[in-house]
């Protein structure tokens, strides 16, 4: 059995958001099941207007077909009709027109990028997307130097590099800001080739991306605790891999736990909330190493299994999902974070983005809602970061404090959020939370100025 959890990251206002009923599907007409919709692919309609033809579609020919008895959307460069789908579609209608007329192949991976449309809406296929007549970005583009060969790729999606060829002089830098992924083979002796040999088949070409969650096989490296019952995991990649793990987004680790296949997702942290020093830091894009802050249930599925691994022990890890952008930080004064538990994991990387990357910043404000003062996790570095960092303020709330704890104690509560949520003067906000659904009961904020991580 395969354990999937969900990677869906909804804005606030979709009919994708858990109800307080719990479902998180909109309800269909009778004979709008999935089966039905089977049985219509099925049924030799003319699904796609245009008798069996396969079409070439321009981007002005996509904008024409953006209302629900004519929608047209582009998933991976195919273009789908997927008006008779509407009333079938679990998420709603009002989900599917977000795509209508456009690419949705981001708001797909966003929301269920596991699905496998291409069988679901096989019988909608209208045919490919033109291919602009301007030059393509993504490409190669190698450089010869005296002392190494450098290939250069621009991609959408660099935070991942793998490459084949194994040895002690390889480098990689990546640069996600604009998109580019260097890889740098140093020559046993310098000076400049007259040319690099002859191209392989397939070269400078690109594979279609397949819809699937890929994971490679990576080696428990070390085991470090956090509190009594939270550990740091420190795993390392496979040969040939490097990783920058983009803020905000999470992996999957995947394990054969007692005869089944069990996946569940983890934020990725960094091996310390401080500042390291320059000798310590490892070069940008360089890292091949994850770290997972995790929290060990005795009588879990999963962790108790990830606990049980030795040093040198392996599972699957996949690559960095999930749908968090750093887009609306870029001229934020105020970063409002609350987390309950170990939904601090997607906070501890956003901190130290935010601290050293946000040039209009004024405030970093974390909420940190634990039982006890001994499951706060990193409180020492958080206090110590703190007492440096005049622009980071950290205020803990435990639900069964002791009877000396100083600092506040309670349950989540509107008044204490709304407190904490008061928006200053000439200021923009921005708040993530992760924790428990009161957490998204948030007055006076735009669904915009929100993003809310599941956890």
């Amino acid at each position: 059995m395969l354990n999937v959890p969900s990677q869906a990251f909804p804005a606030a206002a979709s009919q994708q958001r858990v109800s307080p009923a719990g479902r998180n599907k909109v309800a269909l007409k009778p004979g709008r099941s999935l089966m039905d919709w089977i049985r219509v692919t099925k049924s030799g309609r003319d699904l796609t207007g245009l008798k069996g033809r396969l079409i070439e579609v321009t981007e002005e020919e996509l904008r024409k077909h953006n209302t629900r008895d004519d929608c047209w959307t582009c998933i991976r460069g195919m273009v789908y009709n997927v008006s008779p789908y509407m009333e079938f579609h679990p998420g709603g209608e009002d989900e599917l027109m977000k795509a209508a007329g456009v690419d949705g192949t981001d708001l797909f991976d966003q929301v269920h990028r596991w699905v496998n449309y291409e069988s679901i809406l096989k019988e909608c296929l209208v045919g490919r997307m033109a291919v602009k007549g301007s030059t393509v970005i993504n490409g190669t583009d190698p450089v010869c130097s005296c002392p190494c060969v450098c290939v250069c790729v621009c991609t959408t999606l660099c935070y991942c590099a793998y490459y084949r060829i194994m040895c002690s002089f390889i480098s990689v830098l990546t640069s996600c800001a604009v998109g580019k992924v260097q890889v740098c083979v140093h020559k046993a002796s310098s000076g400049k080739w007259a040319e690099l040999g002859q191209p392989l088949e397939s070269h400078d070409s690109f594979l279609r991306r397949k819809n699937l969650v890929f994971y490679r096989e990576c080696v428990l490296k070390s085991r470090t605790e956090v509190t009594h019952d939270t550990s740091l995991f420190c795993f390392k990649l496979p040969p040939a891999t490097h990783m920058q793990m983009p803020v905000g987004k999470h992996v999957y680790l995947k394990a054969l736990v007692q005869g089944s296949e069990v996946v569940k997702p983890y934020t990725p942290v960094e091996r310390t909330l401080m500042p390291e020093l320059p000798e310590s830091k490892p070069v940008e894009g360089s890292s091949n190493e994850v770290f997972l802050m995790v929290k060990v249930y005795p009588n879990g599925v999963f962790t108790p299994h990830l606990n049980s691994l030795n040093i040198g022990d392996s599972l699957l890890m996949s690559s960095p999902e999930g749908s968090f952008s750093l887009r609306p930080l870029h001229d934020i004064t105020h970063l409002y974070l609350l987390a309950a538990g170990t939904g601090f994991t997607p906070m501890a990387r956003l901190i130290k983005f935010a601290l050293q990357n946000l040039g209009t910043l004024r405030k970093v404000r974390l909420m940190f809602f634990n039982r006890q003062e001994k499951d706060i996790l990193w409180h020492f570095d958080l206090d110590r970061l703190a007492a440096q960092e005049e622009r980071f303020e950290v205020d803990y709330v435990l639900s069964e404090p002791s009877d000396d704890w100083p600092g506040r104690r309670g349950q989540i509560e509107a008044s204490l959020l709304s407190d904490f949520l008061t928006k200053q003067e000439e200021s923009k906000c921005f708040v993530c939370i992760c924790g428990p659904t009161a957490f998204t009961e948030l007055m006076g904020y735009l669904n915009e100025e929100v993003h809310a991580f599941q956890g």
